[in-house]
C-alpha cells in the first residue's frame, strides 16, 4: 500500500544509519550526503512514498526514477528535483552510479526566501523536475555541492547560513536551465485562476488510504471553493491552457488510478471507490477511455 508520508527524521534514522557520525548531531531541517556511501552501505529505498522533505540531487548513471504516475528515464549527468507532493522512488542503484543529494524542510529556507519553495516552479507539482546536464554544467554543480559537503562537515556557528547560500545558488542555476516564458508564465487574471486551479486539485492528492475519498472531480466543485462562477474559471482555464477544465480533472484522475494500481495492493474496487466513482463499472470505462486500456492491464505491468 501507498505508506503515508516519511518524515525527514525517518529517513536519516531507517536509510542511513551508521552513515555519518554527523546524523545525531544534525538530523534537523538539513543534510547532505554522497550517492557513493549510500551504495557501499546498502541503504537503497524502493518505497513509493511521499517524504515530507524536499530533496536536491546531482546523479551521475543511469536509472528510472517513479515520479508521481510517470517513470523518467535518466543517463549521464541529471539534476533531478523532489518536493513533499509527489511520491517518488527508482531503481536499484549501479555500482557505478555516482552524485550528491541534499534534503532538507521548508523551514530551513524561512527567512532566505521571499516566497514558499513549494511556489517554485521547480518544486511545482505539474513541473518537469529532470535536467540533462552538459560536462560544464555538472561541473558547475558538482562544485557547488562539494562546497556544502565542506560546509557540512565544519564545526563553524555560521555554517547553515553559508550551505542556505550554497543551496540558493543551486536553486537559482536550476531555473536557468528552462526558458524564462516556461518558468514565469504569464501574470493575468486568468493565469492566476488556473494556477489556483491547479494547485488546488494537486493538493487532493495522492490518494494515501483506500478509505479517503476524491470529491473535487467537477469544475463546479472547484470553482465554488475557489470562490469563482464556473463559467469563469471554464473560460481561464481554457484560455490559458487550450484544454477543458474537465480534460484537466480527467488526466489527472486518471494519472492518480495508474499509479495506485501499479504501487498499492487495493483491489480495484477500493480503487474505484477512493476516486469517487459510484462503482467499478463507472472506473472501468472511465479509466478505458482515458487510457484505452483496461485497470487490469495495467496492474499486471
Amino acid at each position: 500500500m501507498v505508506k503515508s508520508a516519511e518524515s525527514l527524521e525517518e529517513f536519516y534514522r531507517h536509510k542511513f544509519s551508521g552513515l555519518s557520525q554527523n546524523l545525531a548531531r544534525h538530523a534537523g531541517q538539513f543534510n547532505v550526503f554522497r550517492i557513493e556511501d549510500r551504495i557501499q552501505s546498502n541503504t537503497v529505498s524502493a518505497s513509493y512514498i511521499r517524504r515530507d522533505f524536499f530533496k536536491i540531487m546531482l546523479y551521475s548513471g543511469t536509472n528510472n526514477f517513479h515520479y508521481g504516475d510517470r517513470t523518467i528515464s535518466v543517463e549521464g549527468s541529471t539534476l533531478l528535483f523532489f518536493n513533499p507532493r509527489v511520491p517518488y522512488t527508482y531503481d536499484s542503484l549501479e555500482p557505478e552510479t555516482t552524485g550528491c543529494f541534499c534534503v532538507f524542510k521548508e523551514d530551513f529556507f524561512q527567512e532566505s526566501f521571499r516566497i514558499n519553495l513549494s511556489e517554485l516552479p521547480l518544486f511545482s507539482v505539474g513541473f518537469y523536475p529532470v535536467f540533462k546536464l552538459s560536462d560544464q554544467q555538472h561541473a558547475e554543480i558538482g562544485a557547488i555541492f562539494e562546497k556544502v559537503i565542506a560546509a557540512f562537515e565544519k564545526d563553524y556557528i555560521y555554517k547553515f547560513e553559508l550551505i542556505k547560500s550554497y543551496v540558493s545558488e543551486l536553486i537559482y542555476l536550476a531555473l536557468q536551465l528552462r526558458p524564462a516564458s516556461e518558468i514565469l508564465g504569464h501574470i493575468d487574471a486568468g493565469s492566476r485562476i488556473t494556477s489556483a486551479f491547479m494547485e488546488l486539485l494537486e493538493r487532493q492528492f495522492p490518494i494515501e488510504s483506500a478509505s479517503q475519498r476524491f470529491t473535487l472531480r467537477s469544475p463546479k466543485a472547484i470553482a465554488d471553493k475557489l470562490s469563482v462562477h464556473v463559467n469563469y474559471l471554464n473560460r481561464a482555464i481554457k484560455k490559458t491552457t487550450g484544454r477543458t477544465t474537465t480534460d484537466h480533472i480527467f488526466e489527472r484522475l486518471a494519472a492518480e488510478a495508474k499509479a495506485l494500481l501499479k504501487y498499492t495492493d487495493w483491489s480495484i474496487g477500493e480503487i474505484s471507490y477512493a476516486l469517487g466513482f459510484e462503482d467499478q463499472a463507472h472506473f472501468n470505462n472511465f479509466f478505458k477511455k482515458q487510457t484505452n486500456t483496461n485497470p487490469s492491464s495495467i496492474r499486471k505491468v
